[in-house]
């Protein structure tokens, strides 16, 4: 329904108060986590499961807004591979904490796939699940065409994929399509907000236009952070989900003790991800393989532009460096990120960002 539409039948944009978050305690800004259930060296799938299980649990009672998974394939440093299945669970061991998915890579998935999942969740965990959805593939080539089986092209129909997820959720196919006689089963009476990921402008430009809330990927592409959520701003269309946009970046923030304590931290995730990128993905590498590791010049480099993008130290610098970089954005939403070497060292780190933030802890 375009604004004018709304005038017309007298009816105002509605802001979904499941997006819009409020902060908690004397924190300036909601603030909300993105979890990759982090396999390190040394630890099983079930351990890091586990303990991304007892994460959401602390996350509710130390007042964050949402917890999210990614879809990731062919990663063994990452568990969530299957963020439907992931959510149900946690939404189990959980009360009162919005989940969601940060996001399900709507091209490896039939759009009525996603929409039973996601129909199933909510009608398990009413008012309480978001729909993230992310263009990438999640994974290397090879990977995503044995996903996308039959599925078309990926990315480049991602637009009419969307629009087809919408109308399964809203159940209001025009006449004459051919799935006006399908249900997405089950159906609630209400239904997950959709948020639009990205990491260029091209997510952006569309959520924009289609009045959806924005999540964007700071934590891997901060270069473009501003470009895009510049961009989604000025293409934002007044929609019956928002009057107004909305906006949240990931941030890959670590807190320990000291800063070299957190530094020491992330450069273990840091060679994960060099690994990756180099063609070699494994679990999470320790500490002490990280000081290890012969970097070449090349490598060196890469490692410090990673690092250049986490915010890390502790508590307070981590906070400050978190308010530093929502002013300087404007967004509304922080989610930050700790993909780290050690289960206990992964919770202690969101925990102690929380206290310093200004989160209140439930009684």
């Amino acid at each position: 329904m375009t604004t004018e539409d709304q005038q017309e039948h007298g009816t105002e944009p509605r802001i979904d108060q499941a997006i819009r978050g409020t902060p908690r305690g004397t924190a300036p800004a909601p603030l909300s986590i993105l979890d990759l259930a982090s396999v390190g060296v040394g630890y099983t799938p079930g351990e890091a499961l586990a303990a991304t299980t007892e994460l959401a649990r602390r996350a509710e009672q130390w007042g964050y807004h949402r917890f999210w998974v990614a879809e990731h394939h062919g990663m063994p440093g990452v568990a969530s591979s299957t963020p439907a299945v992931l959510l149900a669970h946690l939404g189990a061991n959980t009360t009162t904490l919005r989940l969601g998915s940060g996001g399900v890579m709507l091209p490896n998935h039939a759009p009525l796939a996603i929409a039973e999942q996601f129909g199933l969740l909510e009608a398990l965990h009413p008012g309480r699940i978001d729909i993230g959805l992310g263009r990438a593939p999640g994974t290397d080539p090879a990977t995503a065409r044995a996903l996308r089986r039959g599925l078309g092209e990926g990315a480049d129909d991602f637009p009419q994929q969307l629009a087809e997820l919408t109308h399964f959720l809203d159940g209001d196919f025009p006449s004459g399509h051919p799935y006006a006689r399908l249900t997405a089963v089950p159906r609630s009476e209400g239904r997950p907000p959709i948020w639009l990921l990205g990491s260029s402008g091209f997510s952006a430009q569309l959520a924009g236009r289609l009045g959806l809330p924005f999540a964007f990927a700071h934590h891997f592409s901060s270069t473009n952070t501003i470009p895009a959520l510049d961009l989604y701003r000025s293409s934002f269309r007044p929609s019956a989900v928002l009057s107004e946009p909305y906006t949240l970046i990931g941030v890959s923030a670590v807190a320990a003790d000291d800063e070299a304590a957190a530094l020491r931290l992330a450069r273990s995730a840091a060679l994960g991800m060099l690994r990756l990128r180099s063609g070699n993905p494994g679990p999470i590498p320790s500490p002490e393989q990280a000081e290890e590791y012969p970097y070449s010049p090349a490598e060196a480099d890469f490692m410090d532009s990673l690092l250049e993008n986490v915010v890390l130290g502790e508590p307070g610098q981590v906070a400050d460096g978190l308010e530093a970089l929502r002013k300087r954005t404007g967004v509304d939403e922080l989610m930050v990120t700790s993909h780290v070497h050690g289960n206990e060292a992964r919770i202690r780190s969101y925990g102690l960002i929380a206290e310093a933030y200004g989160l209140t802890a439930k009684a």
